[in-house]
């Protein structure tokens, strides 16, 4: 097998996480407003398992909650979307370098992965060679009997190491922000969420 792992950047609009998997699914950047539409749909068909003890906010709440284009995904969101494609989601975590697989306990026979920097989720595509058109992009790998993709996810995992190495994460326990609206400086995630919370600006800027 010959080729780079490369990571594909997918713009920072609030929307990375739809847009990434848009891309690795379907080569297709702009996938937002369709997937969350696709999310609310199979949340709001299943309020017993999507309860508001499992989604932190009443079923119908979260519902227009992820229809809203500034709401940032997460782990249950990918979870539902690696059932809708029928294809495991294999997102590593830059900070940490772990792996996270959603889909994994239904067996699927094909996987397709993310790279998370802490704030922003990318694509992960597998390229002929460095600088590549995406056009060529590999982007689902199919899933051996040992249940890995093979030597792509040795290289995937090189390139998460090689990200954490550069320190190319956002810690976002300690990190700072600036509100971009009133210019408040808050420290860490949970900060900035309760900033968020009560003023209602989401326009944050890191700075050091």
């Amino acid at each position: 097998m010959e080729g780079i792992v490369a990571r594909r950047v997918i713009p920072s609009d609030n929307s990375c996480l739809f847009n990434a998997v848009g891309y690795v699914m379907d080569h297709d950047k702009n996938k937002a407003p369709e997937l969350r539409q696709v999310i609310a749909a199979t949340v709001v068909s299943d309020p017993i398992k999507y309860s508001e003890a499992f989604l932190g906010k009443p079923n119908e709440e979260y519902c227009s909650w992820i229809l809203d284009s500034e709401k940032w995904g997460g782990a249950i969101e990918l979870s539902i979307l690696a059932d809708y494609y029928g294809r495991e989601i294999a997102a590593y975590d830059i900070q940490t370098t772990r792996c996270d697989l959603y889909g994994q306990e239904k067996k699927y026979l094909e996987r397709v992965m993310l790279i998370y920097d802490g704030l922003h989720y990318d694509a992960l595509a597998m390229s002929p060679f460095d600088g590549a058109p995406e056009e060529f992009d590999q982007t689902i790998f199919p899933v051996r009997s040992d249940r890995t993709i093979g030597p792509v996810e040795g290289l995937a995992l090189n390139l998460v190491k090689e990200q954490h190495r550069k320190r190319s994460f956002t810690d976002t326990a300690r990190f700072t922000l600036r509100c971009g609206v009133c210019q408040i400086g808050v420290v860490g995630q949970k900060e900035a969420v309760e900033h968020a919370q009560v003023t209602g600006h989401v326009n944050f800027q890191e700075y050091r």
